[in-house]
């Protein structure tokens, strides 16, 4: 099913890319399993205008421009919220261009109130009175069929904290559109999944960019009365998490056992007939690193998250992502093992691969039992029924995958070893105890903020028109979405001019025409 090996040794060890034969040869109709990046909930924020709180006398269109780009990006995030689940996906790209709209005129304000200076230009900016901005805390617990609340924050620092961790949310929810192209029912040839993992990981790291320049600022790393989306601890966390997705995904992509088992839930597949998934050994150990290298990302990221009052998907969600990368690397370990006639001990490994995931270790008559195979089952049958209806799934971080994949495996290699070559299963406690250090793959590139150009910052010099408005925004300002759209007589009556709707409006029931 794959071609793996790599004739000659690659300069780097850790770039596969550089292996001319590193590429899967998939066929067109193979299904890809990877780990599905979280799915974040954009937050959507109030009508501010910048103009209240701050004055320039060198650059006087300064706050009206950027109260401008604001309600552009305000507009974006509150119709973006209001689209139906599948239409969100192709709406990123529209956020996306907001927010960076937005950001330059952001940070220059934010240089100019710290006396910087903004493409080595003074900008002499002056503040009326502390900016005081609300937005959407969508990763705080709340109570079931309750919407996040939307607390009023001062300071120019949270609303750059905020700006900044929705463009690192939409880079996630667009590596998460990315990777979803290959579990849907698109024919999509090698290179074309190629381009889209590369482009899935390349918004991961451009996430984790983020955060990271975000911790990298006073005003938001000193924070101590941020809500819980903007605290150090949870920035840290979602670094963190970041780079743990983008790592796996490098494991994930060029693992032919996972797409097997996808493969053999496929009726139209038969290739399982004449082709058997194989990665050379000398990749085996080098990929146990790599997801060695996950999990400690994920266990940092959700040791972090679980010490504050973020939402409990999320925090479930670090933690399976920190099991499945555990038991991908024992269960990689273990095909290296029995790759070297060690049957036996590449069925411990699985076994301790197994117990990484959290799942049932035994089986009897090559079933599960007890509870905890009980309740894998369901969470089988139920992420199956959402992968199908295309709602919210991979949530789990990947783990009933790798689940069936140890099954697939156990199976196969236990009846070998009864009946060719038996072997005795050792205890798999110690080999879990012997487990390497991971080994990191990706190096990260520092984030590059956007900066006004030179003519636009030109431009703010010339003095305010005194008829100039900044755009106001189309969307409504409401700090409940829920009532969005819904018209009364007397806020929309036809025919009436503004503000005298309530004299036209109906008193009780009527049946007359007039």
């Amino acid at each position: 099913m794959y071609h793996l090996g790599c004739d000659g040794a690659s300069p780097n060890p850790l770039d596969l890319t550089s292996c001319p034969r590193a590429s899967f040869n998939a066929s067109p109709n193979l299904n890809f399993t990877t780990t599905m990046p979280f799915p974040f909930t954009l937050p959507t924020t109030s009508s501010v205008l910048l103009s209240d709180y701050f004055e320039s006398a060198t650059h006087p269109s300064l706050p009206l421009s950027g109260t401008t780009k604001r309600n552009v990006l305000k507009d974006a995030l509150k119709k973006h919220k209001r689209l139906p689940a599948r239409d969100r996906a192709t709406h990123l790209t529209v956020v996306q261009s907001a927010v960076t709209s937005y950001l330059p005129f952001l940070l220059a304000l934010n240089a100019a109130t710290g006396f910087g200076d903004v493409r080595n230009e003074h900008v002499d900016l002056g503040v009326k009175t502390p900016l005081v901005v609300e937005w959407r805390s969508t990763l705080a617990t709340t109570l079931p069929g309750r919407e996040a609340p939307r607390p009023k924050l001062t300071g120019l620092h949270h609303e750059l904290a905020f700006t900044l961790s929705t463009l690192a949310y939409v880079h996630a929810l667009l590596a998460r559109s990315q990777l979803r192209m290959l579990h849907d029912a698109i024919v999509l040839t090698g290179e074309q999944r190629t381009g889209a993992i590369g482009t899935a990981m390349k918004h991961l790291l451009d996430a984790h960019s983020i955060h990271k320049y975000l911790l990298s600022l006073p005003t938001v790393s000193a924070a101590r009365d941020a809500p819980i989306d903007v605290q150090p601890s949870t920035i840290s966390a979602l670094a963190s998490l970041a780079l743990a997705e983008a790592t796996l995904i490098v494991v994930s992509k060029d693992d032919p056992y996972a797409a097997a088992v996808a493969d053999d839930r496929n009726d139209s597949n038969v290739e399982w007939m004449y082709k058997s998934p194989s990665i050379p050994k000398v990749r085996v150990r080098l990929f146990a690193n790599i997801c060695l290298a996950a999990a400690d990302h994920a266990s940092q990221a959700h040791g972090l998250l679980a010490s504050g009052k973020v939402d409990e998907d999320l925090i479930n969600y670090a933690a399976d992502l920190r099991r499945t990368a555990r038991g991908k690397a024992a269960r990689l370990l273990g095909i290296d093992a029995e790759q070297s006639g060690k049957t036996g001990e590449g069925l411990a490994w699985l076994k301790g691969a197994r117990k990484e995931l959290g799942l049932a270790v035994d089986f009897e008559d090559g079933k599960r039992k007890g509870l905890k195979g009980l309740k894998q089952s369901w969470q089988e049958r139920r992420e199956d029924k959402r992968v199908q209806k295309g709602g919210e799934w991979g949530m789990d971080g990947g783990k009933l995958e790798e689940a069936r994949v140890l099954e697939m495996l156990e199976a196969k290699w236990d009846k070998e070893n009864s009946t060719i070559n038996v072997q005795l299963v050792p205890p798999f406690e110690p080999l879990l105890a012997s487990l390497p250090s991971g080994r990191e793959y990706h190096s990260p590139q520092p984030f590059q903020p956007p900066v006004l150009d030179a003519d636009t910052l030109a431009q703010m010099r010339a003095p305010l028109d005194p008829g100039e408005a900044a755009f106001g925004g189309n969307e409504e300002d409401s700090g409940g979405e829920e009532n969005y759209g819904r018209r009364t007589a007397a806020s929309a009556t036809p025919g009436a001019f503004p503000g005298v709707g309530r004299d036209y409006a109906r008193v009780g029931t009527s049946n007359s025409y007039y």
